[in-house]
């Protein structure tokens, strides 16, 4: 995935499918400056980790 598709995941009202690793994940901050992301995974709001954006998958696309 790229900066720009990471930033507008997040910005977007719809719930779109993203996954890390194959774990699903919540994208929290996308810091297009550094091309990183900061993501929520699974369902559990202290399990955060920053990655590079080219990590993340979008499913369904």
């Amino acid at each position: 995935m790229d900066v720009q598709r990471a930033k507008a995941i997040y910005d977007s009202k719809e719930m779109i499918s993203v996954h890390l690793d194959g774990e699903p994940v919540w994208i929290e901050h996308v810091d297009a400056g550094n091309g990183m992301a900061t993501v929520q995974v699974g369902s559990r709001p202290t399990n955060t980790h920053t990655v590079g954006v080219e990590r993340l998958e979008e499913q369904g696309s």
